[in-house]
């Protein structure tokens, strides 16, 4: 299922990147620079947003068969200073404090443990530093909706990569300790009705 996962994924994405994504990515990175990682960076599709004020830029991928997709494309972004890692999200192989920003785009929806990564990621980041999500979320504001993706989850996680529905992930930024700056909660234009729903923005470490 991973494999199959890994070589239909840009094609079942391609309308909804269309659509917004591509906006939406472009947006969130542009402001990043200095040491960046992103968790779960599946196929690649941040690579060609981000700055070239970025002069360390970490990507991991813990499905192998996704990891090497994203190393066909950072081979054909010919991108200088990427560096591919397999690590899961929530056992990141660096030292605290080790970047200025942590990138999630769609991925925490499928991580084993959704706080325990979040704790890692305000682990890795140095003091007021910024993480940079956008993320696809339980749709608090159409109870109809939110019905069906509470009866859909348990079949849907199983053929989509461990992809879970009605994860509140906002509300566990903030329980992890991050400080949001900004949020935006949009619907994802051209997407599965199921997925939707999504929160966008930026959170940081605390300073002191």
């Amino acid at each position: 299922m991973s494999w199959l996962m890994s070589a239909v994924y840009d094609r079942f994405m391609l309308a909804a990147e269309e659509a917004c994504l591509v906006e939406w990515r472009g947006e969130l990175l542009a402001g990043l620079a200095g040491e960046v990682l992103e968790i779960g960076a599946g196929t690649g599709a941040n690579l060609p947003h981000y700055p070239a004020a970025v002069t360390r830029l970490v990507l991991t991928e813990p499905d192998r068969h996704m990891l090497a997709r994203l190393r066909e494309r950072a081979t054909r972004e010919a991108r200088r200073g990427v560096e591919l890692r397999g690590a899961p999200s929530d056992a990141l192989a660096f030292p605290a404090a080790s970047f200025d920003a942590v990138v999630s785009t769609l991925v925490l929806c499928s991580v084993t443990d959704l706080d325990s990564t979040l704790r890692e990621v305000l682990r890795v980041l140095r003091p007021g530093g910024a993480f940079v999500f956008l993320e696809h979320v339980a749709a608090e504001d159409r109870p109809s909706r939110l019905l069906w993706q509470q009866r859909v989850e348990p079949f849907w996680k199983h053929i989509a990569g461990n992809c879970h529905l009605t994860r509140r992930t906002g509300a566990a930024i903030r329980r992890a300790g991050f400080e949001v700056e900004r949020e935006t909660r949009e619907s994802m234009r051209k997407a599965s009705p199921l997925s939707r729903a999504t929160i966008r923005g930026v959170a940081r470490k605390p300073a002191g």
